[in-house]
Order: structure tokens, then C-alpha cells, then sequence
């Protein structure tokens, strides 16, 4: 999804603080990006590091697969449309959509390919092309006219393996939950129908492959709560369980698919709110993904965009990225992409979310921000969070012991963090950096800048983002406030 409904809530005592609080860009100075000896540095490390665990990764990488490899993200969602696979027919069988160069590019990176499914070819629907309802789809799973069973199969079977690394991940359409007439409405089905692609893609593809994995649509989240509604992740599991058989198929999905965008919050918050809804379905063992996410600029000096809401500029694009990893981790999402790495065809103006920029697909500081990403917290083995009315501190651990702070003030006024951890630290910038510091009486101080706050979206992004690497040990981080030091406690171990 391109362009979100994504205001949502904020809590009463953030409105308060940022109601009277202006648009502004980060009062700091922007942190250089990494020049061209510093990024060949940091591949070669990279080569030599042991293997990942490949939890983040970038949609359609392909359009430059030497900076994606340079990127170092361990997965990438690429289109896989059916109405081009088969445009004219069931007996056609067009690749050239999902390009054999592009499948070896991805395998030669140690980069897994995910498949989006989607898009009704018009020969295969009564309704409208690419967002009707599949012709057949409630009859058997055998049946000739099951046209949607009969795409899937033969997909499932024809990427496995494919070009050595093959395709096993696949996604099953793209937000179901936009209505007609609103931008970005990919289907035109009720919930039971999707709710059958689902159940039939689950049968076939676990029966071509056993090794597929099925993740539900990513779905926006917004556009029902915006509307009082269920949100439509809850009413689909609903539906998928009532399924006399839904036992047997593991509830027909393997992963939990979502869409955050523009919120450094929402990120925890509405992948707290699904993982509870599993929970209480007795189905905490699935998994979640973050398949999309992003904030696009719209104060590049490139490339300016208007935009009613959300301004934001380069260098806060960078930090929402690298709060909502965070965020992300805390919340326990498996996997998360970054939504894309270059916008191909974009019109002067358009809304650009690229990683790449739209005028000379040169890095923006988000593709280096990914990059640390990917460097430092992808093996990470625990990640909780701690929040007060004006910070959030996520802390990552690593299997050494060691651990990295990632901290942000939540509010326009910034904040002051006093960290008391023993030995030498290193602090880490937004780009991957890495400088050596020493505590000031037993103490590091973070001063975290306010964050972005406009009347009407309140504070959407953290301010700048400060990383600290420290060693094994006990680590206590204290808010500095006018009324005296605030305690900011880690749940659990």
C-alpha cells in the first residue's frame, strides 16, 4: 500500500504535549552516510559474518540487485501476477514477470524470493479483472473449474526449486480490507470469499509442497478502525476457524501478514494487539510478519512532494526505519521488509518511498539505515521494550551477552537518558557507524532531540535515534525529568 489511513489514536497525555507543538525536521545535525570505501568495508564484513537469521528484507529488490546485495537484506517479496502468468488462458504460462535472472540474482545474494499472489486475469473471474472473485473457487480442490487452485498448484510447483534457491513463501493477495472506491482496493470479494482463496491455496499448495508456507493478506489495519470497524485480521481468523477442517490445516495460514506505515508506535502496538487476538484464538504459534513498511519523505531536495499529511524529510525517514525494527523486534514480528527499495516509473511529484532516490536511484539515508539494520540487529536474541510518556528504549541481546539500546524521545520537548552499565561502550550512528566511549561517573547520557509533532498527527515519528552498544552485564537507564530520575524497567528475563 502506497498511501495509508493510518491516523489512528494517540494516548490523551501524548495529545496534550504535542498539541501546540509545530512540524519541525530534527534540530540535530544530519549524521554523514558511509562514502564509498567505508560501504566496500562493510560488505566485506559482512561476507565473512556467520549466517543469518535473514529477518529483514526489501520489496522488489530485483530493480538493482547490486545494491541489494550491497543492502544485505536476507529476503525480498516480488509480484508474482497471475493475469501476466496466464494473460489469455489456462494453458498459458508466462514467466517473464518474475524474471529467471532475477530469481539467480536473489539466490546468488543468499536472499530468499516471497511470492505475492494476486491479480485475476479477466478470462478467469465474472467480476471485475485482476480484483474479481477466481471462477470456481468453491468447487473441489480437484476440479478442473477451480481456477484459482489450479494457478496456485502449478505456481507452487514450478518456483520449488527454482533457479537452485526456488520459492517456498507465498502470500496470498494483497489488502482485502480497502473497499471499492477507496485508493488501493485490490479485492473485490466479500471475507468469506478471500477467506476460501486462503483455505484452497492452503490444500494445494501444502499438497505440491509440503514446505510452502502460507501467509495471509497484509492488511492496513487502519481503514477498519478509522471506520469502527473489527479490524479485518480478527473477523478473517474468525471466519477461517469456523471451518469444520481448520484443525486438520493448522487454521490454513502459516504467518500473519501487516502492513505499518508513517507511526513509530503503531508498530508495536497494533503487532501487540494481533499477537494477543492469536493468542486468545489458541493460535500463539504463528508467526507475524511485517511485509510492508515505511515513512516516504516529502522534503527531499531531489524531489519535494506535497503531501496534507505526514512532512517528514531524508534523515527521518532514515530513524522511522530504524524505530519500527525496533519496534518490531519487541513485539516479536518475525520478519520485516521495508517497502521498496526503488518507486520505477514515478510521475514528478509522486509520492516516493524508495530506499533508492526516484531521480538517479542513488542511496537515500534510509538504504544505509536499513543496512545497520540488517548488520546489528538481525542476530539478536531477545528484544524488549520500555516506555515512558516521553521516550522509548528497545534493548537487544545477543547470544554474547553483549546488548544495544536503540532510544528515541516519543514528544516535541526531546528527553535526557542516563545509562549505568559497566566497561566500555561503543556508540553505534544511524547509519552504522561505530565510535568508542567511556562513561562519565559510572554513567553513559544520551540526550535524545524532540521528535516530528504537528497538530494533526501528533508526534507520528520518534526524534532522532540514539544506539548504544554495550558489554554483558547489568544495565539500569534512567530518564532524567524535572521531577528527579525515572526508573524505565525491560519486561520479562
Amino acid at each position: 500500500m502506497k498511501r495509508l489511513l493510518c491516523r489512528g489514536l494517540l494516548p490523551a497525555i501524548l495529545l496534550a504535549l504535542t498539541a501546540c507543538a509545530p512540524a519541525a525536521p530534527f534540530a540535530v545535525t544530519p549524521v554523514p552516510t558511509p562514502d564509498a570505501t567505508q560501504r566496500a568495508e562493510r560488505v566485506t564484513v559482512r561476507a565473512a559474518a556467520p549466517e543469518r537469521l535473514n529477518r529483514y528484507g526489501v520489496v522488489e529488490g530485483f530493480w538493482f540487485p547490486e545494491l541489494t546485495c550491497e543492502l544485505g537484506v536476507g529476503w525480498e517479496r516480488l509480484i508474482f501476477n497471475w493475469e501476466q502468468h496466464q494473460p489469455t488462458g489456462p494453458d498459458d504460462w508466462h514467466t517473464l514477470n518474475v524474471d529467471d535472472r532475477w530469481l539467480a540474482a536473489a539466490a546468488a545474494c543468499q536472499r530468499e524470493v516471497v511470492a505475492l499472489l494476486k491479480h485475476t486475469p479477466a478470462w478467469a473471474t465474472d467480476g471485475v479483472p485482476v480484483a474479481g472473485v477466481p471462477r470456481g473457487l468453491y468447487l473441489p480442490d480437484d476440479d478442473p473449474g477451480n481456477l484459482w487452485a489450479n494457478f496456485v498448484r502449478r505456481a507452487v510447483t514450478y518456483y520449488d526449486g527454482r533457479m537452485g534457491r526456488g520459492v517456498q513463501h507465498f502470500i496470498i493477495w494483497n489488502e482485502p480490507d480497502i473497499a471499492a472506491g477507496v485508493f488501493g482496493h485490490e479485492f473485490a470479494g466479500t471475507l468469506d470469499d478471500y477467506a476460501q482463496m486462503v483455505k484452497v491455496a492452503y490444500r494445494v499448495a501444502k499438497a505440491a509442497n509440503p514446505d510452502a508456507v502460507i501467509h495471509l493478506a497484509g492488511t492496513t489495519y487502519w481503514h477498519d478502525v478509522n471506520q469502527g470497524r473489527t479490524p479485518y485480521m480478527e473477523r478473517l481468523i474468525e471466519a477461517l476457524l469456523r471451518d469444520p477442517d481448520a484443525a486438520r490445516y493448522q487454521a490454513y495460514f502459516d504467518v500473519l501478514s501487516l502492513h505499518i506505515y508513517f507511526r513509530t508506535d503503531s508498530v508495536y502496538d497494533i503487532v501487540m494487539t494481533m499477537r494477543e487476538m492469536l493468542n486468545d484464538q489458541g493460535l500463539g504459534d504463528k508467526r507475524i510478519w511485517i511485509n510492508e513498511t515505511n515513512a516516504a519523505p516529502t522534503d527531499d531536495p531531489q524531489w519535494a512532494v506535497t503531501r496534507p499529511q505526514f512532512p517528514l524529510n531524508l534523515e527521518e525517514q532514515a530513524a522511522f526505519l530504524v524505530q519500527a525494527a525496533a519496534m518490531g523486534l519487541a513485539a516479536g514480528v518475525e520478519r520485516t521488509a521495508v517497502y521498496k527499495l526503488y518507486d520505477q516509473q514515478l510521475a514528478p511529484g509522486g509520492e516516493s518511498f524508495g530506499l533508492l532516490s526516484p531521480v538517479d536511484a542513488a542511496p537515500r539515508p534510509a538504504f544505509f539505515a536499513w543496512e545497520m539494520v540488517v548488520d546489528h540487529f538481525d542476530a539478536a536474541e531477545t528484544a524488549a521494550l520500555a516506555r515512558s510518556e516521553r521516550v522509548d528504549v528497545v534493548r537487544l541481546r545477543y547470544p554474547d551477552g553483549s546488548q544495544l539500546l536503540v532510544a528515541w524521545a516519543r514528544t516535541a520537548a526531546g528527553a535526557v537518558l542516563r545509562v549505568q552499565a559497566g566497561g566500555p561502550a561503543q556508540r553505534l550512528d544511524l547509519y552504522g557507524g561505530l565510535t568508542a566511549v567511556q562513561p562519565q561517573d559510572g554513567a553513559y547520557t544520551l540526550n535524545l532531540p524532540g521528535a516530528r509533532c504537528d497538530p494533526r498527527e501528533g508526534c507520528f515519528i520518534g526524534g532522532a535515534v540514539a544506539l548504544l552498544r554495550l558489554p554483558p552485564g547489568d544495565v539500569q537507564v534512567q530518564e532524567m525529568t524535572p521531577g528527579g530520575p525515572l526508573s524505565l524497567i525491560f519486561p520479562g528475563p
